[in-house]
């Protein structure tokens, strides 16, 4: 049951990301572009996103415990450390390269394009590099 709901889950945010234009990098990169052609799509979509989010975290937050599962799995850390502040870091410089960030991308597969596919590979590369590198 929590694989169908995580499946349609992605799927309804691969969907909103694809109706949004986020899977267009053209977009995106309009928006980080204040010096040139400015595109504000992107703060929208942001913003229809915390407008859901934030009073949905309230409510679910409030409840003993989560329907599925044993318990919430919120993360434990409450400071940055060194591999949040590098790590937030490159998606920065990568998304601001390419335009793509993990979920666009993936969303961005079912159009069989090179570039989202080239792009999923390096990640998916770069995950494999990192899990590596924590394994020593």
């Amino acid at each position: 049951m929590r694989v169908l709901i995580a499946l349609l889950a992605g799927s309804l945010f691969g969907v909103g990301l694809a109706v949004s234009g986020m899977t267009d990098t053209r977009v995106v990169l309009g928006f980080l572009d204040l010096a040139g052609d400015w595109n504000p799509a992107l703060m929208f979509v942001m913003g229809g996103a915390l407008a859901i989010t934030v009073p949905g975290f309230y409510l679910l937050l409030r409840k003993c415990k989560p329907l599925l599962c044993d318990d919430y799995c919120l993360p434990e850390k409450r400071r940055p450390d060194i591999k949040l502040v590098i790590g937030s870091t490159l998606f920065g410089i990568g998304w601001g390269l390419y335009g793509y960030c993990p979920g666009p991308a993936m969303a961005s597969l079912g159009t069989l394009e090179p570039q989202p596919i080239v792009f999923v590979l390096a990640m998916l590369a770069g995950m494999f590099a990192h899990r590596l590198f924590e394994a020593r």
